[in-house]
């Protein structure tokens, strides 16, 4: 297993070099094809980085925290050396003039992006099927989803191409593949990390996050990422503190989260990390959410709304493909977003433009929005009782390929637990907690109060199996 700490090590030792790290990196990801993780790949800009890199080495120059370690980023990350497609097709081959601000400050840090990793087109979806570029495959079972929307980076973290990758969580996006696939994956608080240069899903839930083997190497990538950033407003003061674990912490089990419809071995395996805790020292209690059922709803109606108003942005005529047989602006409009977006991507726009519009406005979005503060008033209330919150992140492991693809549904309720936190901004951090008798990785979630992302981080590595 390749570990952050070691890699830079060894390479400020002399032990290794950037370049052998990259190459090792890119090897790993060739070799790991029949997965379908990845989408491109960025090898002869890693290797000129990594030169770069070890020429400072020789020279004696200060390099950062990150000097000479391979990640990925997920490709809705607009990044140098290679396209940025979100996985779809409206955006095939495009060229980006600019990079995001978390891949420039990890850049900055010393890390080298060697891809881009495969998601549900423009991040709608929780399984990594609505790809243009393919489905991606689960890194234990290979008929079985990777998880969604950043399925390919949860995925090319499991295996082991990079020591991190990079992901975005609008409802469980990097929470739920972390789960199928048996790594960290973290949802920050909302505006931790600058959103400049990522393409938007939804702008009042979209996080960017990590995935990683470790808690400490996931602490490290989001304490170097976040902060302010003027070019995202949305960004908040850095607030981030390295901070000891909590040695008693007051923790609250969510009791809708391990109730009906959640399947047996993830319940047992959420109920042995809960024990862990309690052998840990820390004090457990049950507690209540009960706005979480709504939870759902209230997604499905305010994030399609805003989906729909950032995908209007796509219209053959600004960016992005333009259908070669219209004949007039209508056809142009038409037949270059019906041609490419995903089915996913069209129903979500349907959704969104139907509650946004006359009528219906008051009836759905507005309800779902009153809803939505109501919810948030629940978790402040429950974390004026306890420090942290637990619970599956999924009620289910990783399902088979195609098995819920023609059920809307049933695909969306694999988010039914990883929702709420978005919805209320707060950060959460898939943990990895054990296996099915099938051998498939299960996660269990631990949700903190507003800026305690560093303390969640912390009570996840003391609990860590060294």
């Amino acid at each position: 297993m390749t570990n952050i700490f070691e890699i830079r090590e060894r390479i400020l030792r002399g032990e290794t070099t950037a370049r052998k790290e990259v190459e090792k990196a890119i090897e790993k990801a060739k070799a790991s094809a029949d997965f379908n993780a990845l989408t491109s790949l960025t090898e002869e800009r890693a290797l000129m980085r990594a030169d770069e890199i070890d020429a400072k080495i020789k020279a004696g120059e200060e390099v950062g925290e990150l000097a000479g370690v391979p990640f990925i980023t997920k490709d809705n990350f607009l990044a140098f050396g290679s396209p940025s497609t979100a996985s779809s097709k409206m955006l095939a081959n495009f060229e980006t003039p600019i990079q995001a601000t978390a891949v420039e400050k990890l850049e900055a840090a010393g890390a080298i992006s060697i891809g881009k990793a495969n998601l549900d087109a423009f991040a709608h979806g929780g399984s990594t099927e609505n790809s243009a570029f393919g489905v991606t495959k689960n890194s234990v079972d290979q008929t079985r989803v990777a998880g969604g929307s950043s399925g390919g980076s949860a995925v090319a973290a499991a295996l082991d191409i990079v020591p991190f990758t990079l992901g975005t969580d609008t409802g469980g996006s990097i929470r739920q593949p972390a789960s199928f696939n048996g790594v960290y994956g973290v949802k920050p608080t909302y505006g931790t990390v600058s959103r400049f240069g990522v393409v938007a899903m939804a702008s009042s839930t979209d996080t960017i996050g990590v995935f990683a083997k470790t808690a400490k190497e996931s602490e490290l990538v989001m304490r170097i990422m976040s902060g302010l950033d003027k070019k995202d407003m949305n960004t908040l003061p850095d607030f981030w503190q390295e901070v000891d674990a909590p040695k008693k912490a007051k923790i609250g089990v969510v009791k809708e989260f391990m109730g009906e419809g959640v399947d047996p071995e993830v319940r047992k395996i959420t109920e042995n990390y809960i024990e862990k805790m309690r052998n840990a020292g820390h004090e457990i209690r049950e507690v209540s959410l009960p706005m979480s059922k709504y939870a759902l709803a209230i997604y499905y109606i305010v994030i399609p709304a805003e989906v729909s108003s950032n995908l209007a942005r796509y219209d053959g005529v600004r960016y992005g493909l333009r259908s070669k047989n219209a004949k007039n602006l209508d056809e142009i409009y038409g037949m270059s977003r019906d041609e490419g977006f995903e089915s996913e991507n069209k129903r979500r726009i349907m959704i969104g433009s139907y509650v946004l519009s006359s009528g219906f406005y008051d009836a759905y979005y507005l309800k779902a929005q009153k809803a939505r503060t109501l919810l948030i008033n629940e978790f402040n209330k429950l974390f004026e009782e306890v420090d942290f919150l637990v619970g599956p992140v999924a009620p289910t492991p990783a399902f088979k390929i195609g098995e819920n693809t023609h059920d809307p549904i049933k695909m969306y309720m694999s988010d039914v637990m990883s929702v709420p936190a978005s919805m209320a901004g707060l950060p959460a951090v898939s943990v990895p907690a054990g296996k099915t008798d099938s051998s498939l990785p299960v996660g269990v979630q631990i949700i903190g109060k507003m800026k305690s992302d560093a303390s969640i981080l912390a009570l996840a590595d003391s609990l860590e199996e060294k």
